[in-house]
């Protein structure tokens, strides 16, 4: 069919031609004939082309109702077409006139639009389509029934689509269920097993699962074909029956083992259920494509099998070649995951532009890239990223959040905080940005703007315990303002009691306040929970403040073992001992 813009240019063309070639005609002379004098009573000198009002214009109520509709005004639309369909005896004028008072539950303007429609030639299925969305926008149930029953009755090869395109938009549903299992029975149902899955599916959307399971197995008894064994195997998970679901995918593969989009709803079930292994058997066995080894891949990865990563990166590098070229993220991914660094540059940087994984091929190439000690390579390529996906927010707020993340890694938080910046300037007032950048500027010392980020973030997102431990940290670590640390952090307590990261806030505050054996015992206790370094840092510190030295010096050599360049460490170090 043609698009709507397509169908205005078309009527447009008629509405003016008319026009032109009376235009083109009066400007025409005969080459070599003298110009008629100015008072010559000769027919051309007195045309006259009549412009109509815009009221009278088709082409002017075609393009109002066009751009009412991009601007989802369906009601100066349906207005507009309106007045074209009265123009105008082109039936996709009259018709779409209809379908835009129906939309907008007009039921005098879709009467009139019916009605023109009708006399310029609609089919007997469509009329009984838009007259039965009329009778249950009112809720005249019997005028409904009577028209669905014309709508299957027409002959129409749509009519089942058509029938149930209806009822899903109905208002409301119990109405549509009763109308679904009075019309669509086993006799009245063509033999086409499409339409019986549908209406089986329907129902199941309708909440009328005994007519669905019903259908269902009327239709597995009538065609006995794989894709009712299927939608039988997806009713049954569907209401908790895993077993049955499993002998139902069994049965449609018998039928269909080749089959692979069946063999990936089976393994997808198997591999919900947790049974990996027989999930990866059932896509081993049979035609592989695109979709197979990318479940495959997943089912793997979830039961962190090497040996089948390997395997799936083995057979995909041998894969036909259009296999193999429309899988370079999925073989990057593989060779990431085996460990094959430089092979996954290699594959990610083969990944087309036009992909849809050409965004995270890239973000992948620079994560991987840091991690294989490459950071300038990394940030140079995340640099790249801003320009390149300027015009998308979503994926240049990305770029900028990775290159920020990798600094903090490193412990370059002021090119941290300025990455966080940059993002923020895309989309400001980004949670997971402003405590990104709270944290780094807490790292630099710079206090006030950490807390006004945490501040901005709380006004945000109230019940965020993170933000608030952060904020209750800050202060603490500052020294300032300890009554409102401690509320916050007292807080996030209350919250997550059992939290390492909220513990150390808790004790460091508790050092803030001089209380070094409640300090001392709530770090110790986070530090047995979770060896972090910063934790670390802050119990040795609070035993070289109780004088014991020693033990210090034991909990700073673990720190050191755990995170060499830590930038704590080093400061505490050189703070206690100059």
């Amino acid at each position: 069919m043609l698009s709507r813009w397509a169908k205005f240019k078309q009527l447009r063309h008629f509405a003016i031609g008319a026009i032109g070639l009376a235009v083109l005609a009066g400007c025409a002379t005969v080459p070599g004939q003298q110009a008629a004098k100015p008072a010559s009573a000769q027919p051309l000198d007195h045309l006259a082309v009549v412009t109509p009002d815009e009221d009278h214009d088709l082409t002017a109520q075609l393009l109002a109702g066009e751009m009412a509709i991009v601007r989802t005004d369906l009601k100066s639309a349906a207005a507009a077409y309106a007045k074209a369909m009265g123009l105008s005896n082109d039936p996709r004028v009259a018709q779409q006139a209809t379908e835009l008072a129906t939309a907008i539950h007009d039921p005098v303007l879709a009467g009139r639009a019916i009605e023109r429609w009708q006399q310029l030639g609609a089919k007997p299925g469509d009329l009984a389509t838009v007259r039965a969305q009329l009778a249950l926008d009112r809720g005249d149930t019997g005028e409904a029934q009577k028209q669905l029953d014309a709508l299957i009755s027409s002959g129409d090869p749509d009519a089942w689509r058509q029938f149930g395109r209806v009822l899903l938009g109905s208002r409301d549903t119990a109405v549509s269920a009763r109308l679904l299992e009075a019309l669509a029975t086993p006799k009245r149902l063509p033999s086409d097993p499409q339409a019986w899955l549908a209406m089986s599916e329907l129902g199941d959307k309708l909440g009328r699962h005994a007519y669905a399971q019903q259908l269902v197995d009327a239709a597995i008894k009538r065609f006995n074909s794989a894709e009712t064994y299927a939608w039988a195997a997806q009713l049954k998970y569907r209401n908790g029956d895993r077993a049955g679901a499993q002998a139902m995918f069994q049965k449609a593969l018998g039928r269909e083992p080749k089959n692979a989009g069946l063999r990936m709803a089976y393994a997808t079930l198997l591999g919900q259920a947790g049974d990996y292994a027989g999930a990866t058997k059932v896509l081993d066995n049979g035609p592989q494509n695109t979709e197979t080894y990318a479940l495959r891949a997943t089912l793997a990865a979830r039961a962190n099998d090497s040996k089948a990563i390997a395997r799936i990166y083995a057979q995909l590098q041998r894969a036909p070649r259009d296999v193999r070229d429309s899988n370079n993220f999925l073989l990057g991914t593989l060779a990431e995951m085996l460990d094959k660094n430089e092979e996954a540059l290699d594959w990610y940087n083969q990944v087309p532009d036009e992909d849809d994984h050409a965004f995270e091929a890239d973000l992948r190439s620079a994560i991987l890239l840091h991690k294989m000690g490459r950071a300038s390579e990394s940030h140079e390529l995340l640099t790249q990223m801003q320009t390149d996906y300027l015009d998308q927010p979503a994926q240049l707020r990305r770029a900028y959040e990775a290159d920020a993340s990798l600094y903090m890694a490193d412990q370059k938080f002021a090119q941290a905080e300025a990455a966080f910046s940059r993002a923020l300037q895309v989309v400001p007032d980004d949670p997971e940005l402003l405590y990104g950048r709270g944290l780094a500027y807490a790292e630099t010392g710079d206090t006030d703007k950490a807390v006004a980020d945490f501040r901005r973030l709380l006004q945000l997102k109230p019940d965020d315990i993170d933000a608030t431990n952060a904020l209750g940290y800050t202060l603490a670590d500052a020294n300032r303002d300890l009554p409102e640390a401690e509320q916050l952090i007292q807080t996030a307590r209350s919250a997550k009691p059992n939290d390492p990261a909220i513990a150390d806030s808790w004790g460091w505050l508790q050092y803030r306040l001089g209380h070094l054996d409640q300090a001392e015992q709530t770090l110790r206790t986070a530090w047995q929970a979770r060896k972090d370094a910063d934790v670390g840092v802050h119990l040795g510190e609070v035993l070289w403040k109780q004088g014991r030295q020693a033990d210090a010096r034991r909990v700073f050599d673990e720190v050191r073992r755990i995170d060499p360049h830590s930038s704590t460490l080093h400061d505490t170090l050189k703070r206690l001992n100059p």
